[in-house]
């Protein structure tokens, strides 16, 4: 075919003996043209007549997609053509088998149209059977000079019979109305309850039936039951996943990560060995969260908690990737900060102690999945403070954070495995008890982990990851971080640190004249704490209101930032007594004990009626029946984690610089400057009871009450402008 003149032009006939040749057009049109006029023609080419398949659309043939027997034919059918080529069953004369070549075939005593048909001839002698079996029948020269000009384009794959690889012709029976009725039937099916494939066989049937009539040919059951499982899967999983699965957009996107800190996955699990809270305590279940940048796949922090891990413990994790680590009793100078660029005395120096051997950046992104403290609004808020964009896995996608899902399984085998107390993948693969076999302690166990994360983790080969630039090299986290810092250097950028007051929930409310701050349903209070006649100079959304900050996991306290100073005041909970004699609360505790208190009927007025609550729902005032060596196991281990999260929060603010906090004792002037004695009821009863005494006017407010609050009657310490009955020691 040849386009001229903006139109396509077959060739009719060629008329040698006149140099001239005849072309037709799309409308029939007929003219001659001379071969002179077809090479001087400026826009004349050549078209193919032939659709060319694209090449992406399938792969050419591989010798593995022959059988051997098929290998074996392919062979024998391939030495032919070239025998009759070359004359040579090889196709080169330096690669000759003994006896060749043959007189018939010698290529210096005979001519290429003569080795053809003496072949032909010699393949006819042998019989139609043999001939199929090759797949020469019906073999001519034309046949011959075929395989042979295919064996010089495409190799040995031109010459394979086109009968063996052949292409399934697909399901002919499944016309445009049936597969109209099975795409409306599998819609149907993933709204309703899950059904088999007898059902949706039958409502295949009954919408085709309605929509195109009875003359419209259906498949059997058998091929509508292929087709589905070609065409959606084999089943098998739950409805409602099924359902999700299907309502997500199943694009691909690719990420290419090219940097330490680029991307940051997170993840929570439970700790597959069993710990003890104490030596002597209980063995009990922890959680891990990790947290693994997808670049050098090094585990850059991680967290134990005792319960479930809160939106809060998620953000110190990622405040946990910004800090660097310091190194701990009993690590050598093998785990110290072994990157070059930077000499660790420099970091150690910047850092203020010594930092071992794990990368420590800002995250640009944070990878977590669909759990409810990942989506929290309060994480989400410090992931924002802390600059980080925000980008889920998409739902039952978990190949999104493939990596950390990994990593996950890799301490499994590598170190969990091998610890006393391993509770196995799932229940039937446990051991007979591996509660009695824990014998690690929590802060052991997390001990364990960070040396194993720095001394091997950090230096074991990746195996089958590799970076962009070196898919051929082995690597560990260690040398891709090095790696990075010589090529795009590094920002030794240590957070500020107050940054742990700023990642707790805030609170913007009011400031009550005599009782301070309520949050949460608790009333704080502290000597820093404004005036509340002082309204704050916020503006915008929260005019008018002060910033408080809380730690859910210790609600025995909050923190409160002075506008003038910036300094971080801690401001206690109304009634507390000194630090200690109380344990530490969580959010969960706080509203049990309100719960308690207005179960008992109670509207206190002051918060120091809620003491002796706390105190029967901590165990820290209860009978002898109730001694932690008469308790159950839950009410320990309940008690157990309460103590955890208190011990978290104050690790973590230890890290941050100590809250400005004004201590002192109430002094009663009653003429002979005696501090108030407290007497304490015996028993959380007693004292609501007498706290109830006292609201009625039936008598005095109790001297244990003015222990832990002052009177309506009485002014607070820092009020020097009136009269104060009371003083600070």
């Amino acid at each position: 075919m040849l386009r001229f003149d903006g139109l396509d032009w077959t060739v009719q006939e060629i008329q040698a003996e006149h140099g001239r040749f005849l072309v037709r057009s799309a409308s029939g049109a007929v003219e001659s043209r001379t071969f002179r006029w077809l090479m001087f023609h400026p826009d004349c080419r050549v078209v193919s007549s032939v659709v060319v398949k694209d090449p992406r659309s399938g792969q050419l043939a591989v010798r593995t997609d022959l059988t051997s027997e098929q290998q074996d034919r392919l062979h024998i059918r391939l030495a032919h053509a070239l025998e009759a080529e070359t004359g040579f069953r090889s196709g080169d004369p330096c690669r000759r088998a003994p006896g060749e070549p043959r007189p018939a075939y010698d290529p210096e005593q005979t001519a290429l149209t003569q080795r053809r048909r003496t072949k032909v001839a010699e393949l006819a002698a042998l019989g139609a059977e043999e001939l199929a079996v090759l797949g020469l029948a019906n073999l001519s020269e034309r046949t011959l000079r075929r395989l042979a000009a295919a064996w010089r384009t495409e190799g040995f794959a031109g010459c394979v019979d086109g009968r063996w690889l052949r292409a399934g012709g697909g399901h002919p029976s499944i016309s445009e109305p049936v597969r109209e009725a099975i795409f409306a039937v599998r819609a149907e099916s993933l709204h309703r309850s899950r059904m088999s494939m007898r059902a949706k066989d039958r409502l295949i049937h009954q919408y085709v039936l309605e929509k195109h009539g009875p003359e419209v040919t259906i498949p059997s059951y058998d091929t509508l039951r292929a087709v589905w499982s070609e065409w959606f899967g084999p089943g098998g999983a739950r409805q409602r996943y099924v359902r999700s699965a299907a309502a997500v957009d199943t694009g691909i996107t690719y990420v290419v990560v090219h940097r330490p800190g680029q991307v940051v996955a997170l993840d929570t699990t439970v700790l597959p060995v069993k710990v003890r809270e104490t030596v002597f305590g209980d063995p009990v279940s922890v959680h891990l969260s990790l947290a693994l940048d997808v670049y050098t796949h090094s585990l850059v922090a991680f967290r134990l908690t005792l319960v479930s891990d809160t939106s809060v413990d998620i953000a110190m994790v990622l405040r946990d990737v910004m800090m660097p680590l310091p190194m701990r009793d009993g690590w050598g100078e093998d785990m110290e900060w072994p990157y070059p660029g930077v000499p660790a005395a420099v970091v150690a120096e910047f850092a203020g102690h010594r930092v071992a051997g794990l990368p420590f950046f800002s995250p640009e992104t944070v990878t977590t999945d669909h759990g409810s403290v990942y989506k929290n609004h309060s994480l989400v808020q410090a992931e924002r403070e802390l600059g980080c964009n925000i980008l889920p896995a998409r739902v039952l996608r978990p190949t999104d954070k493939q990596a950390v899902e990994r990593a996950f399984g890799a301490i499994r085998s590598l170190l969990f495995e091998e610890l006393p107390g391993y509770t196995g993948v799932d229940v039937a693969d446990r051991g007979v008890d591996p509660e009695s076999d824990a014998v690690l302690t929590i802060s052991q166990m997390e001990h364990k982990i960070a040396t194993w994360i720095v001394q091997i983790w950090q230096n074991r080969a990746l195996g089958e990851y590799a970076p962009a630039w070196g898919p051929g090299e082995q690597h560990s986290p260690n040398t891709l971080f090095a790696a990075a810092m010589s090529q795009g250097g590094v920002s030794l950028q240590i957070p500020d640190p107050q940054l742990y007051y700023r990642l707790l929930k805030p609170h913007y409310v009011d400031i009550h004249g005599r009782r301070g701050v309520k949050i949460s349903g608790l009333w704080y209070w502290g000597p820093a704490l404004p005036d509340g006649s002082k309204p704050s100079t916020r503006g915008g959304k929260h005019k008018g209101k002060w910033l408080i900050r809380s730690d859910r996991r210790d609600r025995r306290m909050v923190f409160f930032q002075d506008e003038n100073t910036s300094e971080w005041h801690t401001l206690r909970w109304n009634g507390l007594p000194p630090e200690g004699e109380v344990p530490a609360f969580s959010s969960i505790t706080a509203d049990e004990l309100l719960r308690q208190v207005r179960r008992r009927g109670l509207s206190p007025h002051s918060d120091a009626e809620l003491l002796p609550v706390l105190l029967e729902l901590l165990g820290a005032d209860i009978p002898v029946d109730a001694w932690p060596t008469r308790m159950s196991k839950t009410q320990r281990t309940s008690t157990a984690r309460q103590a955890a999260q208190g011990d978290a929060a104050r690790n973590d603010r230890e890290l941050a610089p100590p809250p400005t906090t004004t201590r002192g004792r109430w002094w009663r002037c009653d003429g002979l400057n005696r501090p108030a004695t407290p007497r304490t009821p015996s028993t959380p009863n007693d004292a609501i009871a007498v706290s109830k005494q006292c609201r009625r006017g039936r008598g005095h407010q109790a001297d244990w009450e003015s222990a832990y609050a002052a009177p309506a009657c009485w002014s607070y310490p820092t009020r020097t402008n009136k009269t104060t009955p009371w003083k600070l020691e």
